[in-house]
C-alpha cells in the first residue's frame, strides 16, 4: 500500500510514522520517502489493514494529504 503523509519534516517524523506502523498486525515492512514540508510517501507491505494503518499515522501526530 502507498499513503502521501503531510507534516513530516526530518528523520525524527520518518522514524516515528515507520516505528508506528511497524508494530501493526499483518505488517512485513513500512517505509517513508521524505518530502520535507511537502507531501511524502509512505509504502507498507504486507497484509495491514489499510485502517488500522490511517490510525496509527493518525495517531503518530501526522495527517493523510487530502485530509
Amino acid at each position: 500500500m502507498e499513503f502521501a503523509v503531510d507534516g513530516l519534516t526530518c528523520g525524527h517524523c520518518v522514524q516515528t510514522v515507520e516505528k508506528a506502523v511497524s508494530f501493526l498486525e499483518g505488517v512485513e515492512s513500512a517505509s517513508v520517502e521524505l518530502v520535507p514540508g511537502g507531501r511524502s510517501r509512505l509504502l507498507v507491505g504486507g497484509r495491514a489493514d489499510e485502517a488500522a494503518v490511517r490510525e496509527a499515522v493518525t495517531a503518530a501526530g501526522y495527517t493523510f494529504a487530502g485530509s
